[in-house]
């Protein structure tokens, strides 16, 4: 338009550039990584919430800190928007994450309130599906939200994403969702509504998904958002500490029974797994939560590519991966185990009894043994 105008000059492309920049100077931030994310979907979402709307927000089965946090920390950026906001989770979560801002009003789905909760999904003008890719990850609530009018926000950074969402935020690139949602308020013009309480939940969420910032994928941006959160008084000390050193003493006991009695390390393969039965999460009295990080154990030894952790929870065999370097922990949970995550971490399942599931794990490594034997751990 300005360059047709100004007979294509300089002037006409410099006022050009100047439009551009107050157009979208609001989306435009100090990384590249949000480009990641349709410039539409950005303007659509800002439209879809630019007056007040009654949302619902919701995380996968069992949420870990990212899922809780990013949820949380979108609850209080939404809130403060002037948004009538509900969280709810489709199951309980660990005890060391209650100290998130907004903890206190996140309702848990149970057959108790299932018909409360299908009246609010089914009244949610806008419902965003924060940390998983597909709607079997929240059990019931997953066809309630499917069948459900509003419109639907995916936020998540897992590979390969069921088709389901009205506007889509998935970017496997980033570290955890947590980063998602803070370069998605940046890219809405609001960074400056991030407030230590939120940026306390969006903390949790990138330090635990980055294993405190070892992973490959904590990136420049991840150290970027840190630096940005410091700065507006995020407690990153206490937030590790309220995370990592809040385990009961049957907690302790039970990591020390699983890695002296439980682990099987098969160095043919580069591999080593706990395997861990119903009867032994009862003796020790496990919580939602105790488990967590258990096959990282696994995955710290000397030599070890990949890890398994196989857990029988009565209803299903649950199972997590992790690997590290060319071997993919996501397509291997994928073909065999009905599963899926990220290339180096992902989770399944299994209907078939703990010990069958164990004797299929190790039947299928020799098929994958010359990778696993070519996979490095540098």
């Amino acid at each position: 338009m300005y360059c047709r105008r100004h007979g294509g000059s300089k002037i006409g492309l410099l006022l050009l550039y100047t439009y551009f920049i107050q157009k979208f100077a609001p989306y435009i931030l100090i990384n590249q990584r949000i480009y990641l994310l349709s410039m539409h979907n950005i303007n659509a979402l800002k439209e879809l919430l630019s007056e007040p709307k009654e949302v619902m927000i919701t995380t996968h089965h069992k949420p870990d800190a990212d899922a809780l946090g990013s949820s949380l920390g979108l609850a209080g950026y939404l809130k403060k928007k002037g948004h009538h906001v509900t969280v709810i989770t489709p199951s309980d979560y660990p005890s060391f994450l209650n100290w998130m801002q907004g903890n206190d009003d996140v309702m848990v789905y149970s057959e108790k309130n299932d018909a409360l909760v299908q009246r609010i999904i089914n009244e949610a003008q806008v419902i965003f599906c924060l940390d998983f890719n597909n709607l079997s990850r929240i059990n019931e609530m997953g066809e309630y939200i499917r069948q459900a009018p509003g419109t639907k926000v995916l936020i998540d950074h897992h590979l390969q994403p069921e088709d389901f969402a009205d506007l889509d935020f998935a970017n496997t690139d980033a570290a955890a969702t947590a980063e998602i949602v803070y370069d998605l308020i940046k890219a809405m013009g609001d960074g400056d509504m991030i407030d230590a309480g939120i940026g306390e939940s969006l903390y949790a969420g990138i330090m635990t998904d980055t294993g405190s910032f070892r992973h490959p994928s904590t990136s420049k941006n991840v150290h970027l958002i840190i630096a940005d959160l410091l700065n507006i008084g995020v407690r990153t000390s206490d937030i590790h500490r309220l995370i990592y050193d809040s385990s009961s003493e049957l907690r302790l006991r039970f990591l020390g029974y699983a890695l002296k009695d439980k682990l099987v390390v098969l160095r043919e393969y580069n591999t080593a797994y706990i395997s861990i039965t119903a009867d032994e999460l009862k003796k020790y009295d496990s919580k939602t939560g105790d488990t967590e990080g258990l096959v990282n154990y696994a995955l710290s030894i000397e030599g070890i590519v990949f890890a398994a952790l196989i857990i029988d929870r009565r209803e299903a065999v649950k199972m997590s991966f992790r690997s590290v370097g060319a071997f993919s922990a996501n397509e291997f949970a994928r073909e065999h185990f009905n599963g899926g995550g990220h290339k180096n971490a992902a989770g399944g399942m299994s209907l078939d009894s703990l010990e069958a599931t164990v004797a299929k794990f190790e039947s299928l490594l020799p098929a994958y043994k010359e990778k696993l034997q070519q996979a490095t751990t540098r």
